[in-house]
C-alpha cells in the first residue's frame, strides 16, 4: 500500500498510545529508581540493556540492525528506491545521573512507533526509512560526532562518565575506536533527518502550545575567568586597602547579567560554577574563578557579548588592581534547521489541529551535530513545568503522541513532496 492513498492526512487516534505508553514504561524501567528517576549513562550496562531492547524490538519487527563504528545503532526499513538516501529519525537513550523518562527516549520511541504503524498497515516510503540511536549523548557525543565525522581522534579527549577509555567503552556497545571514521556518513548519504524531544523548557507551556518546531539549535561559548587578587587577614585588613577577588568578580558577575539582557532579547549568559581560594571564613579571598556559559542562535550574538565581556574584565582589571584572566573553554557554532523541513512540519502540526509555534532549542542536542551535514528539524512537546534532568521531568501520553503524529505526517509530506527536489540546509 501507498500512503498517497489516502493515508498521508492522518487523525491522531491512528497512533497506539497503548504501544507509545508500553514503550515508555520499558524503557523508563531500565536503570529506574525509587524516587521515579532514570540512571543510564552511556556506556553503562543499563544504556547496553536499553540498546539491546531497542535492537530487538525493530529485529522482530523486519528491519535490518547495524551498529556502525561510533557505536550508533541504525535500524532500516526499506522504502521503494533503496537508491535514494533514506529519511531519519532518532535521538538518544542515554541519561544524565537520575535524569527523567523522555530526554532523548521519547525520539527513539517516536522512530519504533513509526516503524510499527508502517509495518502494520503495509506502507512503504519512496525512501528507506532508518531510526538512529545515538551513543553518549549526554557525555562524550561520540555517536553524532563519529557519524558526521567532526571528532577528535584524540583518545585523551573524550572523558566518559565511568574509569574506561573511550576505545573501551566502544567496543562494550559493538563500536571500535580505530575504526572510528568509517562511520561518517557523507552529505549525500542523508536526505533529511527529523528529531522528536521534549521541550526541557517551558515556552510551549506558558504559550499553550502543542507542538514547537525548531527554527534553530543555539551556539555556545563557554570560558573561564581567573580573578587574582590578594589573600589576607580578614580581620587586620581595613576595607580601604583590600585587593579581594570575589569582590572583583562579584563586579564582572552582574555585569554579565546586564550584556546578556541588552545584547539581543534571545541571549543568555550564565555564571554556573565559582570556586574561591582559599575559601576560608576568616581570610580575603586571594582569587575567584568562574565560569561563564554563552548562548545564542546567532553566531555574531555571540562574538558581540564575549568582546563586551572582555572588555568589562579589563575595565574591573584596571579599576580594582586585581590580574583578570579569560581561559577559552570551548566553542559550537549555532545550527540551523531546513527551512523547507521547518515549513513542512509547521504545516503538518497545523492541518492535525494542533496549536503550533517556531522556537530555537537552547539545549544541545544530536540533531545539532546531525544538521552540519543534512537537512534538519527538530519538533518539541511540552515539558511539565520546564523541568528535565530530573525526575519531575514529564510530558503526558497524548503529548507524546501529539509529537509522534507530527513526525510522522511531515515524514510522509518530504517522501511525497521532495522525491525529484533537493531540501537544502
Amino acid at each position: 500500500m501507498s500512503y498517497s492513498a489516502g493515508l498521508n492526512i492522518l487523525e491522531p487516534q491512528v497512533i497506539n498510545r497503548e504501544r507509545i505508553q508500553d514503550l515508555i514504561d520499558s524503557f523508563s524501567s531500565i536503570g529506574a529508581s525509587e524516587n521515579g528517576s532514570v540512571s543510564r549513562r552511556g556506556f553503562s550496562d543499563e544504556d547496553i540493556y536499553a540498546r539491546n531492547f531497542f535492537m530487538k524490538t525493530l529485529k522482530e519487527l523486519g528491519l535490518k540492525i547495524r551498529i556502525d563504528t561510533a557505536g550508533n545503532i541504525i535500524a532500516r526499513l526499506d522504502g521503494h528506491d533503496n537508491n535514494l538516501p533514506p529519511i531519519v529519525t532518532g535521538s538518544h537513550l542515554d541519561t544524565v545521573p537520575k535524569g527523567g523518562k523522555y530526554d532523548g527516549t521519547l525520539g527513539v520511541i517516536a522512530g519504533i512507533e513509526i516503524a510499527f504503524f508502517l509495518q502494520e498497515n503495509d506502507i512503504k516510503l519512496n525512501r528507506p526509512f532508518e531510526i538512529i540511536v545515538f551513543a553518549d549523548e549526554e557525555s562524550t557525543m561520540i555517536g553524532c560526532k563519529g557519524f558526521t565525522g567532526n571528532l577528535s581522534v584524540k583518545e585523551e579527549d573524550f572523558v566518559t562518565s565511568n574509569s574506561c577509555s573511550i576505545i573501551d567503552n566502544l567496543s562494550r556497545i559493538g563500536g571500535n575506536w580505530l575504526e572510528i571514521k568509517s562511520a561518517a556518513r557523507s552529505k549525500k548519504d542523508i536526505f533529511a533527518f527529523l528529531e522528536l524531544h521534549v521541550e526541557q523548557g517551558k515556552v510551549l507551556e506558558d504559550g499553550g502550545l502543542d507542538i514547537g518546531i525548531v527554527n534553530g539549535i543555539v551556539g555556545q561559548k563557554r570560558i573561564t575567568v581567573r580573578v587574582k587578587g590578594q589573600a589576607n587577614h580578614a580581620g587586620t585588613t581595613p576595607m580601604s586597602n583590600r585587593n579581594d577577588a570575589l569582590l572583583a568578580a562579584s563586579k564582572i558577575i552582574v555585569g554579565i547579567e546586564q550584556i546578556a539582557k541588552t545584547t539581543s532579547e534571545s541571549a543568555v549568559a550564565t555564571v554556573g560554577k565559582l570556586k574561591l581560594h582559599p575559601n576560608a571564613a576568616n581570610v580575603i579571598p586571594g582569587e575567584a574563578v568562574f565560569t561563564i556559559d554563552m548562548r545564542d542562535l546567532d553566531e555574531d550574538v555571540i562574538g558581540k557579548m564575549s568582546l563586551r565581556i572582555e572588555n568589562l574584565c579589563s575595565e574591573i582589571q584596571e579599576g580594582t588592581g586585581c590580574v583578570v584572566q579569560i581561559e577559552p573553554q570551548f566553542e559550537v557554532i549555532p545550527t540551523k534547521s531546513c527551512p523547507k523541513l521547518v515549513s513542512s512540519s509547521f504545516h503538518e502540526s497545523e492541518k492535525l489541529g494542533f496549536k503550533t509555534g517556531i522556537l530555537p532549542s537552547k539545549a544541545s542536542h544530536d540533531s545539532q551535530e546531525i544538521g552540519r551535514i543534512c537537512p534538519m528539524v527538530m519538533i518539541f512537546v511540552p515539558s511539565r513545568n520546564g523541568l528535565s534532568h530530573s525526575y519531575k521531568e514529564y510530558t503526558s501520553l497524548d503529548q507524546c503522541a501529539n509529537g509522534i503524529e507530527v513526525l510522522l505526517n511531515t515524514i510522509f509530506s518530504i517522501d511525497k513532496n521532495f522525491l525529484d527536489k533537493p531540501l537544502m540546509i
